[in-house]
């Protein structure tokens, strides 16, 4: 048990916790913001086109209701505006990883005089190196 402590003490000092806890933030945020934009902005025209009020409620029917029992369906208007989710939150993570790896080659590169170092990122940059001192000592005083 104390083991188990003294490892999450350890990534959490390490500072994973709180950038985790930060991308699920702002993933649950945008995921949101994706949510409502397929449903309420790309939706409606499809399934106006398709003459339904509801493109989620869409499904092909295997077997009617009956007295004794519910019908059996498959969903696939549902699935279909899933899909379209996916497809944009994929996209978009690709376009912002895509941009922060220009952004960081750019940074990295010596010879490329174009783009000074913005000095937040500096500072963020002295914070990292301060903070993986900082783990670096607490892990030679636990030793000894």
């Amino acid at each position: 048990m104390k083991k188990l402590f003294q490892e999450f003490k350890n990534f959490a000092v390490r500072g994973n916790m709180i950038d985790m806890a930060v991308g699920i933030i702002i993933g649950t945020a945008f995921n949101n913001v994706v949510n409502t934009l397929v449903r309420k902005i790309v939706m409606p025209p499809l399934a106006l086109i398709t003459g339904d009020r509801s493109f989620a409620e869409k499904e092909w029917v295997l077997q009617p209701a009956s007295e004794n029992g519910e019908a059996i369906a498959i969903g696939y208007g549902q699935f279909i505006e899933v899909v379209i989710d996916f497809i944009i939150i994929a996209f978009t993570i690709f376009i912002v990883i895509k941009a922060m790896n220009k952004l960081r080659t750019k940074a990295e590169n010596p010879k490329d005089i174009e783009e000074v170092t913005p000095k937040d990122i500096e500072l963020l940059d002295q914070l990292k190196n301060l903070m993986e001192e900082q783990n670096e000592l607490l892990r030679n005083s636990r030793k000894n």
